[in-house]
């Protein structure tokens, strides 16, 4: 071969490899999610971390102390501006957040929510979670055969979008005076005789639920905005001697917390997410973005199943074997 083929040869190889190079130090990603505790959000992260590592990507993550600690989200998405990231991925807090998002967007950043919604991202990937409570509330109102509801809300908190969808969607399923999935107002007809905030937290939703119950003794369904919330529902009601006659109704599809109790019949059915879908939607968008600047746009839905182990007629549902294929956390 001669000498100045072997001198192109390289060079081309040289610029491929300066190419490739190039492109990596491009796709720098950044994950924020509410906290790193809750097992939904640890299961996020290890989404985005492996198809993070798959595209040839850098993911930078961080997290909130806890639900509601928009400061440690808005710290995170200035110091990953900085260290480089060209697309943020982020499970919103609260509204504080949205001029940060306004201000990296104005410096070429694309922000994609990832289950909660929040005014300003370029694009949304979540589950419907006005659907996940209507699927809920469906099977509420099965599994009561005509008894008249008495409801008490384990909420998340005041004029969370996510927190509002699920809980109104719930009545919309049962069929009851609600509001529609654009109100972050949670809706309260006379079926609904207490509603405490629980932060997504079991012992939050156990104490919210010993407060119900001394309100009103005859509580026959209890919503929760998910898992934890539910188990430490059921916990107070336990103790009471009730939790024989309630159903008790969440959502998320973790594996022992959701699944594992639904089997139980700790809870009465749950509607199933899928964070590790909305992670690696995520990341792809971001890898995508790095190669040709184009923001998504718009929502996706990554999906949402009924759990139960007991199906009820007109309910659609998957049984607890399916779901644990598909569960995720504790």
């Amino acid at each position: 071969m001669k000498k100045s083929t072997i001198l192109a040869l390289t060079a081309v190889a040289f610029a491929a490899s300066a190419a490739t190079s190039a492109f990596a130090a491009e796709t720098v990603i950044g994950l924020i999610t509410k906290t790193d505790s809750n097992p939904f959000f640890v299961k996020m992260k290890e989404g985005a971390e492996a198809a993070a590592k798959k595209a040839g990507a850098k993911l930078l993550s961080a997290a909130g102390k806890q639900d509601g600690d928009t400061a440690s989200q808005i710290s995170a998405m200035e110091n990953m501006v900085a260290a480089g990231a060209k697309t943020i991925l982020i499970t919103s807090s609260g509204d504080a957040i949205i001029p940060t998002i306004k201000k990296i967007q104005a410096q070429g950043v694309q922000v994609i929510a990832l289950d909660s919604p929040v005014d300003g991202a370029d694009a949304l990937f979540a589950t419907n979670n006005y659907k996940a409570g209507e699927l809920i509330g469906a099977y509420a109102k099965a599994a009561l055969k005509g008894k008249a509801p008495v409801i008490a809300t384990m909420d998340l908190f005041p004029g969370h979008p996510v927190g509002a969808q699920r809980h109104n969607g719930f009545l919309a399923g049962y069929g009851l005076k609600t509001l529609d999935a654009k109100s972050n107002e949670l809706a309260q007809p006379a079926e609904v005789v207490c509603m405490a905030d629980s932060f997504g937290d079991a012992a939050k939703g156990q104490t919210g639920m010993e407060n119900c119950l001394q309100k009103n003794g005859n509580i026959n369904v209890v919503y929760a905005i998910n898992e934890p919330a539910a188990a430490g529902a059921y916990k107070a009601l336990k103790a009471a001697g009730k939790e024989k006659d309630v159903v008790i109704l969440g959502v998320d599809g973790m594996c022992s917390n959701g699944v594992g109790n639904v089997e139980k019949g700790v809870i009465g059915a749950t509607s199933m997410q899928y964070p590790l879908k909305m992670a690696a939607m995520g990341v792809a968008a971001g890898v995508q973005y790095a190669k040709d600047g184009k923001r998504q746009s718009g929502y996706t839905d990554t999906g949402v199943d009924l759990v139960a182990a007991k199906p009820m007629a007109g309910v659609k549902s998957i049984d607890t074997k399916t779901a644990r294929a598909q569960c995720w956390g504790d």
